[in-house]
């Protein structure tokens, strides 16, 4: 950027122009997404972007867009195409009056994009959350400390088969990268992959995600939490899953990979679903949950016979 130091200041955020990186500042008000809330701020190396974008918004708004690169940053990374536009913390929205302005900087970065910038990034040029973190699932509370991940069951949320294996620990070392699927979208959850899962995705179906069908449901699997009623919300558990991805990257010497997220699945055992009603049924009458907790669950729990 020629004038180091410039700043560009929209709606929810705002962008300070360095020599060789954009610090991008989110603000901290009440209709600011709470992801950007969460991230606080993230700089963006001008090396991991490949393309700038402006293009007209919504109500009278113009969107300035810096497009990185694939394998550039751990959160989209992590989010693996599910992020909602509002939710995209490499928009800039400014209102239509300030488009000429909009107009300068995107020229400006476009004459900053390396020669590499159509190429994917061999590793992440962009920082991750950092740890120790944590966050609240419908069956267990995940925590990241930096060196292993854990989790910890809840007796109202997991099934038999996580109760069987157990709290678990997992160290980064022996990971091979993580599925994070929003919990805006049906059956929401995280799951931590073994050392070499990624190598193994030759396995799946041309409708099904490789590497995926052999392995259990997520909610009967040790490696796995799942969200739903409100739990593992977006902007705590992708910040979560980008961090824990790029502790992986950085502790192996092999690159790995997110594996693809199965949009659909395997319907669950009748007789398990039948276990986890009878379950939900006993919490309600002990008034432990309210009674649209159950019939929203209950609901929930039928539609996956």
């Amino acid at each position: 950027m020629r004038h180091m130091g410039d700043v560009l200041a929209g709606i929810h955020a705002t962008w300070e122009f360095d020599t060789d990186s954009v610090l991008i500042r989110f603000e901290r008000g009440i209709r600011t997404p709470r992801l950007f809330q969460s991230l606080r701020e993230r700089r963006i190396p001008y090396a991991a972007l490949s393309s700038v974008t402006l293009t007209p918004g919504k109500r009278g708004t113009v969107v300035l867009r810096a497009v990185p690169r694939p394998g550039a940053d751990p959160l989209l990374e992590a989010a693996g195409g599910q992020l909602k536009e509002s939710n995209d913390p490499y928009r800039l929205v400014l209102p239509a009056e300030r488009g000429t302005l909009a107009e300068y900087y995107a020229d400006e970065l476009r004459a900053l994009l390396g020669p590499d910038a159509s190429l994917p990034a061999e590793r992440f040029l962009v920082t991750a959350p950092e740890a120790p973190m944590h966050f609240k699932a419908y069956d267990g509370r995940a925590g990241f400390d930096g060196t292993q991940v854990s989790f910890r069951w809840f007796w109202t949320g997991a099934s038999s088969a996580k109760w069987k294996a157990g709290d678990q620990s997992f160290p980064v070392a022996e990971l091979g990268g993580v599925e994070w699927r929003s919990p805006e979208a049906l059956e929401g959850y995280l799951r931590l992959l073994p050392r070499g899962a990624a190598a193994d995705s030759d396995a799946g179906g041309p409708d099904q995600a490789p590497g995926v069908t052999a392995r259990v449901q997520p909610d009967q699997d040790p490696a796995s939490v799942v969200f739903g009623l409100g739990y593992g919300p977006v902007h705590e558990s992708l910040p979560f899953a980008a961090a824990v991805l790029e502790s992986v990257r950085r502790t192996q010497s092999v690159p790995v990979a997110t594996a693809p997220v199965p949009v659909g699945g395997a319907r669950r055992d009748p007789a398990d679903i039948a276990e986890r009603i009878r379950h939900l049924g006993d919490l309600h009458q002990a008034g432990l949950v309210t009674d649209a907790e159950y019939s929203a669950k209950k609901a929930e729990l039928l539609a996956e016979l």
